[in-house]
This record gives structure tokens, C-alpha cells and sequence, in this order.
């Protein structure tokens, strides 16, 4: 991973000793819920953002109404995705979980490759009341029921304990029933790590959207004047155009590489993850699954299917007699590792 923001364009990676989401690396890998990841719901802009936000697509409405600091921005994001993966953890490992959660704000930050300084955590504190304060009305369907009806991205938020300087150190979120559904359902996909160390809104939501309609097939297409409006941009089509340009030359996606087709097409395809026609990608049965979870209670057992078979295609994507017995041994060599 590079450290340098130089090197491909990225953030630097903030705290390089520090585990991830400070607790099991696979147990909490970065999740997004897919309702935002379609939808425009977040600001792609750096200043505060105070316009209504009415969004169609096909039988899906959505309006984002702001506050007087402006739309919650992809940014502010960050803290549900962190939530999200937490609430996710904490199901996989089989545990109760509720809307409220107690996070500790030097956590997030590190988490979420924030800066911790007092900076860092004055705009936390900001990202909270832009969340709180944006509400939307929305028919999208959120574990498999579609209601019209109007909420904030997060119900409320409470600074529980602040350092002697004044800093949040603890905060309880009450996350939107909305969202919580979404949870419940495992309506959600797991984000590259990468994603916290991109700098653009656009890149962002690019990355979103591809995440969500390419995942792990080897190509995605859509057209420039839907990537505009499913993004959300602000922008006139034509300096959209230009930005998508400026992303496909610089080419620092997570997992995806991007490409101008013809007919103003943006094609998106999977880095370093094609399959060659005969040599599909091994894909372990319920049976190894459940082993998985055996060896490694909490872990998203998916998040490691996804690391294995690409450990399978670096090194040459052997012929695999028994790909469960194969993707087994692998987890208990990880398991005895830790």
C-alpha cells in the first residue's frame, strides 16, 4: 500500500500501525448499505451544500432536504459506513445489535483514515450535525419492504465524555430505522480499505457505483449522462465529462480501472481479476463456508472468499481438485496464524 498522498493520487495511509476499525481485520471490514450506494443521497461538493436535492430513476423517488449547514457530503459518509461494518461485525459474530450504537471518536477518526488532531475531531462534530440534519423522503426499498416516508441519515447523535481540552472522546449515535433495516437485511457490500484514502467526492461515488453494479463481474458499462445523474453531480454534463476524463488518466481506483468507451460510454472493469474462459474463479460450498466460520467466529466469511481467490489468481490459478478442502486449509493456516 503506498504511504506517499503522492503515490497514485491517494491520501496517505494516516496510521499505519493501527488495526483496522481497531479490532479483527476481517470482523469489520468496511461495509456500505446498497440504498446509498445507487442513490445520490450524499453532496458531492467541498462547501456547504444547502440545495433541495430531487432525484427520479426509474420507480425510485428521493428528495434530500439540507440544513442550514448543508447537506450531509460523501465524507460525512464515513461515519455511517463505519457504523454499518461495526453492526455487521457484531451480527456475524452472532451478537445482538441495536440502532444505538457507543463508538469511541478516536476510533472513527483512526478507522475512517481521519486525522486525529483537534481539527480532526471539530470536523467530526460538523459531519455529525450535517447527518442529523439532512433528511430525505424516499421510496427505496430497504430489507425487502418499500415504505414513502421522511428521516435523517442518522436520528440523533450525543457527546457522552470529552477530554479536559474539550475533544468528543465518546459518542452515541442512534442510527435511522431506515438505515438499520438495510443491516438487519445484509443489504450491504464490503468496500475496498482504499476507499477512505481517496481525496474527490466523484472519485468516491465512482467508486460506489462501481463497487455496485460491476462488483466482482469483469466489466460494467453505463452511458455519461446516467453515470451524471445516478452521481449526483452538481456539474454541467460537459465539465462531468471532463472530470470522469481526468479520473480515467490518473487511474487510481480501488479494484476498478476505468475506460472512455465509444458512444460517451464509461466502461469499468476489474483490476488484475480477469478470468480467463475455463479458469472461473474456485468458489467453496455452504459446507466450507460454515467451516470458515467455524475456524474464525466473526469473521465476513465473504470478505474472505474474495481474499483467497485472489491469493488463488496471483499465483497462477492453479487447477483446484477440491476447492472447498483447498479455501478450508487456507482459513486454518490464517486461524493458527493469529
Amino acid at each position: 500500500m503506498a504511504t506517499d498522498a503522492a503515490a497514485g493520487g491517494l491520501l496517505p495511509d494516516r496510521h499505519l500501525t493501527a488495526d483496522f476499525f481497531v479490532c479483527d481485520l476481517f470482523g469489520a471490514a468496511p461495509k456500505d448499505d446498497l440504498g446509498t450506494m445507487e442513490h445520490p443521497i450524499f453532496s458531492l461538493s467541498t462547501r456547504p451544500d444547502r440545495r433541495i436535492l430531487s432525484y427520479a430513476h426509474n420507480d425510485t423517488r428521493v428528495e434530500v432536504i439540507p440544513s442550514v449547514k448543508g447537506r450531509a457530503t460523501i465524507h460525512d459518509k464515513d461515519i455511517l459506513i463505519y457504523c454499518i461494518s461495526q453492526l455487521m461485525a457484531g451480527l456475524n459474530a452472532g451478537q445482538a445489535v441495536s440502532r444505538v450504537l457507543h463508538l469511541r471518536a478516536h476510533d472513527l477518526l483512526v478507522a475512517t483514515n481521519r486525522d486525529t488532531s483537534g481539527d480532526g475531531y471539530q470536523r467530526l462534530r460538523d459531519a455529525f450535525e450535517r447527518l442529523a440534519g439532512t433528511r430525505i423522503t424516499t421510496n427505496i426499498e430497504t430489507g425487502g419492504t418499500e415504505t414513502t416516508r421522511g428521516f435523517g441519515l442518522i436520528e440523533s447523535w450525543e457527546i457522552v465524555r470529552r477530554s479536559r481540552a474539550g475533544r468528543m472522546i465518546s459518542v452515541t449515535v442512534t442510527l435511522s430505522e431506515w438505515i438499520f433495516r438495510a443491516v438487519l437485511a445484509k443489504s450491504v457490500l464490503t468496500l475496498s480499505r482504499d476507499y477512505f484514502r481517496l481525496r474527490k467526492p466523484l472519485e468516491r461515488r465512482v467508486y460506489e457505483l462501481a463497487r455496485k453494479h460491476c462488483g466482482r463481474q469483469a466489466e460494467w458499462k453505463i452511458g455519461i449522462p446516467t453515470l451524471h445523474k445516478k452521481a449526483g453531480s452538481a456539474a454541467p454534463v460537459r465539465v462531468f465529462r471532463a472530470a470522469i476524463r481526468r479520473m480515467i488518466a490518473e487511474d487510481h481506483l480501488p479494484d476498478y480501472s476505468l475506460l472512455e468507451g465509444s458512444g460517451d460510454v464509461l466502461v469499468v472493469s476489474r483490476r488484475a481479476e480477469v478470468i480467463l474462459p475455463g479458469s472461473a474463479a474456485p468458489q467453496p460450498g455452504p459446507d466450507a463456508l460454515d467451516a470458515a466460520r467455524a475456524l474464525l467466529p466473526g469473521v465476513d466469511v465473504y470478505a474472505l472468499v474474495a481474499e483467497w481467490q485472489g491469493v488463488w489468481a496471483g499465483g497462477g490459478r492453479a487447477r483446484l481438485r477440491d476447492a472447498d478442502r483447498a479455501f478450508v486449509g487456507w482459513v486454518r493456516k490464517r486461524a493458527a496464524a493469529q
